[in-house]
């Protein structure tokens, strides 16, 4: 499976949002990733469907949309009609996490499912043929510029051979204190997608650190 690089626009300057997307556009990224937060399943309040229909009409890239919300099912046509391409739910904030990722297929986006760092993966046993990408929280969510948690290498080992044994085509993203003095490991043990903030939006020259952080995949 091809590795791919999400910048997250929750690190990047909103005064200049459009400029910043397309020049991580320009620098290589594949993805671009956005961060819903509601204050309620996270302590953080960040941005809605609004924001998410304004970068849909200026970047080609996937938008990879993930839910940080309490009630997610309430807003999935909502983030479907703004332009999501990719929408994450957790599975320890949607009740019935199965007909969620079912739902959100049959509106014509990609299914995906969020595992904080202490919720174990058994949580997915009974989804995974249903899931198109499982993103690991290698931090606790909520802010930016976290460190990585490095105990969340072999969930992601074990997370790929449950995939593997099944010979399911689901893709792991990872998300959270991700950058090139981290991505290495991570990759190795089997994530596909690395979503990165802080890593590449505050540095200065954005080609270079997707670069090498592509290099170092």
């Amino acid at each position: 499976m091809t590795k791919k690089i999400a910048p997250s626009i929750l690190s990047a300057d909103f005064t200049r949002l459009e400029e910043e997307i397309r020049a991580v556009e320009k620098a290589g990224a594949d993805y671009i990733h956005i961060d819903v937060m509601d204050g309620h399943f996270v302590p953080n309040i960040t941005i809605g469907p609004m924001i998410v229909k304004a970068v849909k009409r200026v970047t080609e890239l996937p938008l990879d949309v993930h839910l940080m919300i309490e009630n997610a099912d309430q807003f999935i046509d909502a983030f479907k009609e703004a332009g999501a391409d990719i929408l994450t739910v957790h599975a320890e904030a949607v009740r019935h996490l199965q007909r969620t990722l079912v739902y959100i297929r049959e509106r014509g986006m990609k299914a995906g499912v969020s595992l904080n760092p202490a919720t174990p993966l058994c949580m997915l046993d009974h989804v995974l043929e249903d899931t198109d990408m499982v993103l690991i929280m290698t931090v606790n969510p909520g802010f930016e510029g976290q460190r990585f948690i490095p105990a969340m290498i072999p969930k992601v080992e074990e997370l790929s051979a449950k995939i593997r044994a099944r010979g399911l085509e689901v893709e792991i993203e990872v998300d959270g204190g991700i950058g090139p003095e981290t991505i290495t490991h991570i990759s190795r043990a089997g994530a596909d997608v690395f979503v990165a903030g802080s890593a590449i939006f505050y540095s200065q020259d954005y080609e270079k650190t997707i670069s090498v952080m592509r290099s170092r995949m």
